[in-house]
């Protein structure tokens, strides 16, 4: 009779204690919204859970990515809109400096302010970005980018031509900074010819100058040989009966330019007005080069504008020269801010589209997760309200069996 009341008292206190680890998982499974406690329960569902979790950690990565990256295009590009603003009072400057009515001290209080100007783009051309890196540094953004050199007298970059990128999905990287070399010192200066050289005849006087400076340029473009120097040869062969062409290395031009030649009377090429003077200049021949193209960076263009506008003026001419030569290190500086402008827009609009996307895709991600490991509410109640009967019931016959038991076996 003890043995049995032992099996008894067991089988009913195992009942309350299965009963029991039933109703704590279901109200495990409410509390927790997942029907999946552990692999056990479900392991294919499981694995497809923890390959969703880590796909989830993954794309959130890509929006903080994509936040930081937006923020960091979003400081360039703001920099650059104030920097445009300030290339164009430059270039209301450059052009008032050229009134021919000014004096000497005006020129000198117009170099004054534009010095004021260098001041402030030396500063954005420097900006740092919250974390204390400078953002046109390129891969040395713990290098202050521009600096004036003493021994060189002249700025210089200290950083790279480098640009930091973020990955914002599995195929999608965006640069996050720009280099300051690409945008601020791949600036041509204002092409230009040689001297005039003559090579036949006796000229009284040989001129040229770059009249329009557009067409000249384009011509420049095309016509340019950095390979070789003897295609950058040009001339103008005078004869003897009043006739004038140009010539390339020697050779007419295809198809040929040619005209009446008059001494004193200007002769337009591409941009260029060549003036020959005196009757012996011709038959004759007057020979240039186009210049090799060169390169600055803003802050020294304003350098040598401003000596130039200190400087008292004796011959309008090299002012002229001077003033265009600001003019166009500020169109060409200019430029490359205005396209760096629209690819950070492009950038900023790619940074969104796929930020929008992963947003969508977190959104799939969660109703997926939980199609496979949510627990259904309704059911979720029903079983713990299932559990809790079945505990009530196994309860009171544990008790009702374990005391007729008790009383029999002490009788």
């Amino acid at each position: 009779m003890r043995l049995t009341f032992n099996m008894q008292f067991s089988q009913s206190l195992n009942g309350i204690l299965t009963a029991q680890q039933r109703m704590a998982k279901a109200e495990t499974q409410l509390s927790r919204q997942t029907r999946i406690l552990s692999p056990a329960d479900d392991p294919a569902g499981a694995a497809k859970t923890l390959t969703l979790e880590q796909n989830k950690a993954q794309i959130e990565q890509y929006q903080s990515n994509s936040i930081l990256l937006k923020n960091n295009l979003g400081l360039q590009e703001t920099v650059l809109t104030n920097m445009r603003g300030a290339m164009d009072r430059l270039l209301t400057l450059s052009i008032a400096s050229g009134n021919g009515t000014y004096s000497d001290e005006e020129r000198s209080t117009v170099a004054a302010e534009i010095k004021n100007i260098q001041t402030q783009l030396l500063d954005i051309m420097n900006t740092r970005s919250p974390d204390g890196s400078y953002i046109f540094a390129g891969f040395q953004d713990k290098v202050v980018p521009y600096e004036f050199d003493s021994a060189a007298g002249k700025y210089v970059f200290n950083g790279d031509e480098g640009a930091r990128s973020l990955q914002i999905s599995p195929s999608i990287a965006v640069p996050s900074t720009s280099s300051g070399k690409l945008i601020f010192d791949e600036v041509f200066e204002r092409f230009q010819t040689g001297p005039a050289n003559v090579v036949a005849g006796s000229p009284d006087t040989v001129k040229i100058e770059v009249t329009s400076q557009k067409q000249f340029d384009n011509f420049f473009r095309q016509q340019y040989d950095a390979l070789t120097p003897s295609n950058n040869q040009f001339s103008v062969a005078l004869d003897g009966v009043g006739n004038y062409e140009f010539l390339k290395n020697g050779a007419s031009l295809t198809p040929p330019v040619t005209g009446p030649f008059t001494p004193g009377s200007p002769i337009n090429f591409n941009g260029l007005t060549l003036t020959i003077s005196g009757a012996a200049a011709a038959p004759g021949e007057v020979q240039f080069d186009l210049a090799p193209p060169q390169k600055t960076n803003i802050l020294n263009a304003i350098d040598e504008f401003v000596t130039a506008l200190n400087t008292p003026v004796t011959d309008l001419d090299v002012l002229k020269r001077n003033i265009q030569d600001m003019l166009v290190s500020v169109e060409n500086t200019s430029n490359n801010i205005s396209a760096t402008l629209a690819q950070l827009g492009g950038r900023i609009n790619v940074t969104d589209g796929v930020f929008n996307l992963n947003a969508d895709l977190l959104v799939t991600n969660q109703q997926y997760q939980a199609d496979v490991s949510e627990v259904d509410l309704a059911a979720a109640l029903t079983e713990i309200k299932r559990q809790e009967v079945a505990l009530q019931a196994t309860s009171q016959v544990f008790a009702k069996i374990g005391s007729t038991t008790l009383f029999d076996y002490l009788r």
